[in-house]
């Protein structure tokens, strides 16, 4: 199998949700706009979704990939088989608690998580209600993170990756249809997520059915395979989702700024989020199986290059999506958001935050790829400790920055941070003789420097005055727009090519 036609497979499924994603949240900026209404469901959302990030697609996955792909190469499908039916079965047990619990205590994490919503008692209260009504997202979601581990391993990526396009249907409909029945009509985005999850796991079914991988009810405490996952699995909630726990903590700090801190932030990070998935997510997707497989058979050589591939191109695709994201911040955000109720303030205020993100985003997208390399090898401890020192800075820069930059500064100590996060990352692996560098960094470095000088350039002198993008209608937005990122996207790429990269220098084969 070739990486790269997998990579483009599983990043044009993730293009397709991360662009519904936009219209979602276009028709939630439109419908809804900015304020305490926005604020209460992104509280309330933030945290099953953090949690589905922490325990299903974040530590979960991390730790169960690499048990399952030894198991599938050394022990034969019955003893496979058996891991499944019995790991499946203690996670749903364990993620309903979870479940139950949160939904029970809803107040108390809303208190938490938002404590400056404490002085506003109707905010308070819509913001539990919502809570409630999405928290059972995160039982959907850990069981569609455990049957996309099955099925990326066995090489089926596509529907794993397709799946997340379901909860923005569901979304997307229920804004624009449902909202007038319901009181507020926010309560139709709670209803959403409570769908969405539900049809994200049921479209996994058929496919487990056909690889003869669908779970059956089996729990054995003293299993051997189903303790070393869930022993991998504790620590790895920090050592994977770091960002994600700064997210949250930025939430309870954006809390007590002026209202709609919190949305500013939200559709900022929407936008950062959308190279992130498209290259992040779907290079950690597929480099893990292929590590996990590497590290079994014993062939450390490979396992070098297989991360030195996953860099080279994280570089190459990241850090043009990062300058892109910064000079086009006003076009971006007012093409996308700037309807309705969400104002010219709004679009001022986020792009003040799309900004700052901007400058981690780099980092933020390398940890998806340096991660990996230590826990296809079932390394836990030194992400941890790497983890824990990241999380530790960010909260010192959120207390310096957030006095000079308000909510920006939130999005700046994120990005700064992520950027430690690479780098400890990145030290780990030289200095464990893990990650050994290809030659030719330093070439590949200058060539990757002029291509950006002059993507950048065409960006800035086509993208023109910010008080434009304001007045001008949808259509004349999104006509220039597509005009000015395919001229940067022309310069990028052309001049790649004169610097002499070709396609070819890309392709890598899956391990066997």
């Amino acid at each position: 199998m070739n990486l790269l036609k997998t990579l483009a497979t599983v990043s044009g499924m993730t293009l397709l949700s991360r662009v519904l994603g936009f219209v979602r949240d276009f028709v939630i900026a439109n419908a809804f706009g900015a304020g305490a209404l926005t604020d209460a469901f992104f509280v309330a959302f933030k945290l099953p979704n953090l949690l589905r990030r922490l325990f299903a697609e974040g530590a979960f996955s991390q730790a169960f990939v690499p048990v399952l792909g030894e198991y599938k190469n050394k022990r034969g499908p019955v003893e496979t088989r058996q891991l499944v039916d019995r790991v499946a079965s203690l996670l749903f047990l364990v993620v309903t608690a979870v479940t139950v619990l949160g939904m029970a205590t809803a107040p108390v994490l809303v208190y938490v998580s938002a404590p400056g919503f404490a002085g506003d008692a109707d905010k308070f209260a819509l913001t539990v209600t919502l809570t409630r009504l999405t928290f059972p997202y995160i039982l959907f979601m850990s069981l569609v993170a455990l049957a996309g581990g099955v099925l990326n391993t066995w090489s089926r990526f596509a529907v794993p990756a397709f799946t997340p396009v379901l909860l923005n249907v569901a979304m997307i409909l229920m804004a624009l249809f449902a909202a007038p029945w319901f009181e507020p009509p926010i309560m139709a985005l709670g209803w959403a997520v409570f769908i969405g999850g539900g049809a994200q796991l049921a479209l996994q079914i058929p496919s487990l059915m056909r690889i003869g991988m669908l779970p059956k009810f089996s729990v054995d405490l003293q299993d051997e395979g189903v303790r070393r996952i869930f022993r991998l699995m504790a620590p790895a909630v920090l050592g994977v989702s770091v960002a994600q726990v700064s997210l949250l903590l930025n939430t309870i700090f954006a809390s007590f700024l002026s209202s709609g801190s919190v949305s500013w932030l939200y559709y900022a990070d929407r936008l950062m989020e959308f190279p992130a998935g498209l290259l992040g997510a779907a290079l950690g997707t597929i480099l893990l199986p292929s590590l996990a497989k590497y590290h079994a058979a014993e062939r450390p050589e490979e396992y070098a290059r297989l991360l030195d591939w996953g860099l080279r191109l994280t570089f190459l695709l990241a850090a043009p999506a990062a300058l892109a994201l910064a000079i086009l911040a006003v076009p971006l955000i007012a093409t996308l958001f700037h309807h309705g109720a969400f104002g010219t303030n709004d679009v001022f205020m986020t792009r003040n935050a799309l900004l700052s993100y901007s400058i981690g985003l780099l980092g933020l997208i390398l940890v998806k790829v340096l991660a990996p390399g230590f826990y296809a090898r079932q390394n836990i401890r030194t992400p941890v400790k790497i983890a824990l020192i990241t999380l530790f800075v960010t909260q010192l820069l959120n207390l310096l920055l957030i006095r000079w930059l308000d909510h920006a500064g939130l999005a700046l100590a994120i990005g700064l941070a992520a950027t430690l996060n690479a780098a400890l990352l990145y030290r780990g692996l030289r200095h464990l003789g893990i990650y050994t560098p290809q030659p030719g960094w330093w070439m590949f470095y200058g060539k990757l420097g002029l291509a950006l000088s002059s993507m950048g350039g065409a960006l800035w002198l086509t993208s023109g005055d910010p008080a434009d993008w304001l007045r001008w209608h949808t259509a004349e937005r999104l006509l220039r727009l597509s005009w000015v990122v395919g001229l940067g996207v022309f310069a990028y790429f052309a001049t790649l090519w004169v610097a002499g990269f070709r396609l070819g220098d890309f392709k890598r084969r899956a391990a066997e």
